[in-house]
């Protein structure tokens, strides 16, 4: 290896040392520098909806969301760049929401509008859980993560009844109701079914006939007992899935906290012995 190709080698590794980890003082103050950015960002994007605000300060606002955008660009560059393995960065996670982040502000000028899209770079304040060493509630959120995938088949067919349930109760309130009521078609009485069962209630259509009153009360209160059927659902998994994770308890460092599905102790990285 020559000196040029090893000084290339020591810069790339120093470079993905700062912006891919932050146990370095340098790579602290890279994260805490991008989190302000996010922050000024997306704080751009809103006050640029601001009709009065775009009015008068609609330029600078734009020229700064420019300057931030090409910052963001040039770090996503970077980023591949000093990356040991490029394209699992790129179809990853945190590569996917870098890309989304400068995308918008570069398909607003082929589509005016886009730009607005620019706040999906409020995801990328996810990194805060590695700047605050706060990876342990990601093993939280993995663990509900966990039980909602174990729970995708009852939550399917509970979905599957309730569109039956709003197809019937739609169809019945098409025949009950008036078109002057709202209800000119099947489709948009299914629409009302599903608003009245969510108890949210625009109240843009509304029954007034005795029957049609009747069936919505019935509707209603059948709907604050349907919200609550899915959060029993994923509890009763996530209660599973608590109770199984203190079961594994490893033989070298006597950690007992591990999830259902762990392989390796998290404590020390010893293999568990699976039940």
């Amino acid at each position: 290896m020559t000196t040029e190709e090893g000084h290339g080698h020591t810069l790339r590794y120093r470079v993905h040392r700062v912006i891919f980890s932050s146990d370095t003082p340098a790579g602290r103050r890279f994260d805490v520098v991008l989190l302000w950015l996010i922050l000024l960002s997306v704080a751009l994007v809103l006050l640029e909806s601001v009709e009065e605000v775009e009015a008068e300060w609609g330029v600078w606002l734009r020229g700064a969301e420019w300057v931030i955008t090409c910052l963001f660009s040039v770090e996503y560059l970077v980023r591949i760049w000093c990356s040991p393995q490029p394209m699992r960065y790129i179809a990853g996670f945190y590569g996917i929401i870098d890309l989304l982040a400068i995308l918008p502000s570069f398909l607003n000028l082929l589509v005016p509008g886009l730009g607005s899209l620019a706040v999906v770079r409020a995801l990328r304040l996810t990194r805060v859980f590695r700047i605050l060493n706060l990876f342990n509630y990601v093993r939280e959120a993995r663990l509900l993560l966990l039980a909602l995938l174990a729970s995708r088949h009852r939550i399917i067919v509970f979905m599957l009844a309730v569109l039956a349930l709003v197809t019937v109760f739609g169809a019945i309130m098409f025949v009950v109701e008036s078109p002057e009521a709202g209800f000119t078609s099947i489709p948009r009485s299914i629409y009302w079914a599903i608003v009245t069962l969510t108890t949210v209630g625009y109240g843009d259509i509304a029954p007034v006939t005795t029957l049609g009153q009747a069936i919505a009360s019935a509707i209603m209160i059948l709907g604050y007992a349907i919200i609550a059927i899915p959060t029993g659902i994923v509890s009763v998994e996530v209660a599973r899935r608590s109770r199984k994770s203190t079961e594994q308890v490893c033989e070298r460092c006597g950690q007992p906290d591990h999830l259902a599905d762990a392989r390796f102790c998290h404590q020390c990285g010893n293999k568990l012995d699976l039940k």
